[in-house]
């Protein structure tokens, strides 16, 4: 029997706030240990909580990003559990009435439409941090850590709609590329400000009824989503296909081990106890507010993906590429203006650019090369001026120093030499210097002819129009033949 598997993530991203959501703590991560706190984050005896303007804001833009009914009214709860990193013995966050609800994300991914619903996004609040390494007495003692205790997140839930850990991954990665592009979040998953806990069943091929569900917590990659995911549903493949029952827990995933082990039986919504948070209102909001922040939306990673295809006739997989990244996407549109060349300018961003980026460990906002910059060689390179292999060190002159294109081939002497007598006498000394892959050539064996211009191209130091050489090649070996 074939079984499929069945999975819902809930994503877990910080807001990209200066202070905390009920306080006025900083959220700045990198602090000293236990250097962001106050009564309020601590949870200390008479403090009260103060909602954070701002985090409700961004709440907002994320719920009309992800297509959701933004409710007027809703309600904090408590969420009451016990655990060292949580200082007050619950979290502040939303259950029945929450922020918003019934929302939608569609994509293109594999020539077809995905559609993946949002069953609700509520706002709450981050727990501290327990660390368990990287201190003499870790073997055997936990430290605790509470700066990030009340930094504001955005709880985004879906519908089980996902049918394997590949359309997991991505969507995760979607949503990650929406929240970064509308300024919400800021992407960055290694420092913890976007988490993900998946909850996967599998069933029979067909069934309509779902299996025993487990959760697997704080994934903060797309490759630990995909692994940790295969290894679960492998796993409970595994154990019905052997007529065992898979148990209803929260697993943790073991990166080293390449596994998921179990944490704790899987809390139910009784288990937490949920009350009406008392110190806080229910939280009113303006009906124009909601409408001004939604009007305000930038353009949508999908929807500038569509206008990229349209516009600048790129292929699908150049702008998916470059809208998985707000900043990139608006990197490529100015250089391809000042290229006029929208597919030049987007091969050297993934290519050129991107490898840069990945050497020097920064992202597209801290690369000293402007698009107008990029523009300009690329117009170098189509106008003749100098030839693809020179470019390619022209660019690297220019990410070294910032000087223009223009500037570096004048002062280095690099323009390609287009001049037929210059470049049919560097042919002819080539020629004359390799008489046997002459012989070679002109008995019939083809290849030869690309390792004659590779040799023109070498003795010219890339200079040589490309083109000129191949037809001035070809005209003196075939007319002596």
């Amino acid at each position: 029997m074939n079984y499929e598997p069945v999975i819902g993530l809930e994503i877990h991203a910080q807001l990209l706030t200066d202070s905390k959501i009920f306080c006025g703590c900083s959220t700045r991560f990198g602090a000293p240990p236990n250097t962001q706190v106050c009564p309020v984050c601590l949870g200390l005896p008479g403090a009260l909580p103060v909602l954070n303007h701002r985090a409700v804001e961004l709440a907002i833009r994320a719920a009309h990003a992800l297509d959701c009914t933004v409710h007027p009214s809703s309600v904090f709860a408590r969420k009451n559990y016990f655990y060292p990193d949580l200082p007050k013995g619950y979290q502040i966050s939303q259950y029945d009435q929450p922020l918003a609800t019934a929302g939608v994300v569609e994509y293109q991914a594999e020539k077809a439409t995905r559609r993946v619903r949002i069953l609700r996004l509520h706002l709450e609040e981050d727990a501290g941090k327990s660390l368990h390494e990287g201190f003499s007495d870790s073997d055997r003692s936990t430290y605790l850590d509470y700066n990030r205790s009340g930094v504001p997140l955005v709880e985004i839930v879906t519908q089980p709609d996902l049918r394997s850990a590949a359309q997991a991954g991505e969507f995760f990665g979607r949503l990650r590329a929406i929240l970064v592009a509308i300024g919400v979040n800021d992407g960055n998953m290694e420092e913890g400000s976007l988490r993900c806990d998946a909850n996967v069943s599998v069933r029979p091929e067909g069934a309509s009824d779902f299996g025993t569900k487990t959760e697997v917590k704080n994934l903060n990659s797309f490759r630990h989503v995909q692994r940790a995911l295969e290894y679960e549903i492998e796993r409970q493949t595994g154990l019905v296909g052997r007529g065992e029952r898979v148990t209803q827990e929260t697993r943790l995933w073991d990166v080293a081990a390449g596994r998921t082990v179990s944490m704790r039986s899987k809390e139910e919504a009784h288990d937490y106890r949920y009350f009406p948070e008392p110190d806080l209102p229910a939280l009113q909001i303006d009906p124009v507010w909601i409408a001004e922040i939604r009007a305000a939306l930038p353009e949508l990673p999908e929807a500038r993906r569509r206008r990229l295809i349209a516009q600048y006739g790129l292929p699908e997989y150049d702008a998916a590429l470059l809208t998985q990244s707000w900043a990139l996407a608006a990197y490529f549109e100015l250089a391809a203006e000042a290229a006029g060349n929208p597919k030049a300018a987007s091969n050297w961003i993934m290519g050129e650019l991107s490898r840069k980026m990945n050497e020097a460990g920064i992202d597209v906002d801290r690369v000293p090369l402007s698009p107008y910059a990029l523009g300009g060689l690329i117009r170098l390179i189509d106008s003749g001026t100098i030839s693809g292999p020179i470019a390619k060190t022209v660019f690297e002159h220019m990410w070294a120093s910032g000087r223009p294109a223009d500037e570096i081939v004048a002062d280095e002497g690099l323009a390609v030499i287009g001049d037929e007598a210059s470049v049919e006498a560097a042919v002819r000394e080539v020629l004359a210097a390799h008489a046997q892959a002459v012989a070679q050539y002109r008995a019939g064996k083809q290849q030869t002819f690309g390792f004659l211009v590779g040799q023109v191209m070498k003795a010219t130091k890339g200079k040589a129009n490309p083109v000129l050489v191949n037809t001035l090649m070809r005209r003196i070996l075939d007319s002596a033949s």
